[in-house]
């Protein structure tokens, strides 16, 4: 089991970004008397932005899915955030944690088993994430400020025309546009780092849409990943001294190509995933 309060191991991911189709992140509606309804989020500079908080949603949800595709809706393999009855580990359940096990690494160890896979690794009201994404900010080299404005309407569904007055426009990010895509795991199990590693492949072959409209074909987003650099350092202090020498002056020697360890990594996730379900499914009675 590691904690957080001890550093273990770090995979660091870097790539881009990129729009296939045009996309739209919404800022909520527009106070200006002139430009769009709908405009999309932008940073401070007026540059489209797409929320560190977005990207880690769309892949969460989506690994939440698989995960109950092989497994239903057992709270203890993939919980359900929007209902606390559905938590893997209720506020009620913590509390009587808490009554049980008098020592921290005790209730930490008991929180950690009862917690279900997404969790352990994107987060929970209880548990930290080990994954962080940062804002993906576009590259300004290949940024002209050109953004797209679209209309829109609502349909009435009485007549199944357009309903009066409801006419409105949104803005949309064009495609081909680039993002700069950073995250970074820290403390994470070989387990988690699988199930991270399928996430992203899904990024990778444009099967997670980001942002409003994906009905209307937008949202569409590949993620190329130039670099993931890893280190482990768990039980080797000699390491960790030489891992933060090499740091401090930028030198990537200090990490390892983590390409080499995807495969190990989504292995070990299987072996957990299959150790979990036999330890949920009830056992047979004996004759």
């Amino acid at each position: 089991m590691k904690t957080f309060e001890t550093f273990t191991n770090r995979l660091k991911i870097s790539g881009t970004l990129t729009t296939i189709t045009a996309l739209r992140i919404g800022a909520g509606r527009s106070s200006e008397p002139i430009g769009s309804d709908l405009p999309v989020i932008k940073d401070a500079f007026g540059r489209p932005l797409i929320p560190g908080s977005s990207f880690k949603g769309a892949l969460r949800s989506r690994l939440e899915s698989f995960l109950r595709g092989i497994w239903g809706g057992d709270r203890h393999l993939v919980a359900n955030p929007a209902n606390e009855q559905e938590w893997s580990i209720t506020a009620s359940e913590i509390k009587k944690f808490k009554e049980q096990y008098t020592d921290d690494l005790s209730l930490t160890e008991a929180i950690v088993n009862q917690t279900d896979l997404i969790s352990s690794l994107f987060g929970s009201p209880w548990f930290a994430s080990k994954f962080q994404v940062r804002d993906l900010t576009v590259l300004a080299e290949n940024w002209f400020g050109q953004y797209q404005e679209r209309d829109g309407v609502a349909i009435d569904r009485d007549t199944e025309t357009a309903a009066d007055g409801k006419l409105y426009d949104f803005q949309v990010v064009p495609a081909g546009t680039q993002f700069e895509f950073r995250a970074v795991v820290e403390n994470a199990e070989e387990w988690e780092l699988g199930l991270l590693m399928i996430g992203l492949h899904q990024f990778e072959t444009q099967q997670i849409p980001l942002g409003g409209g994906r009905s209307r074909g937008l949202g569409v987003v590949e993620l190329d990943i130039e670099k993931m650099l890893w280190v482990d350092v768990e039980g080797h202090p000699e390491f960790l001294l030489d891992y933060l020498r090499k740091m401090v002056n930028e030198d990537e020697t200090a990490y390892e190509n983590a390409e080499d360890y995807k495969d190990d990594w989504v292995q070990s996730l299987i072996k957990h995933i299959r150790c979990k379900m036999a330890e949920l499914t009830p056992s047979s009675p004996t004759s």
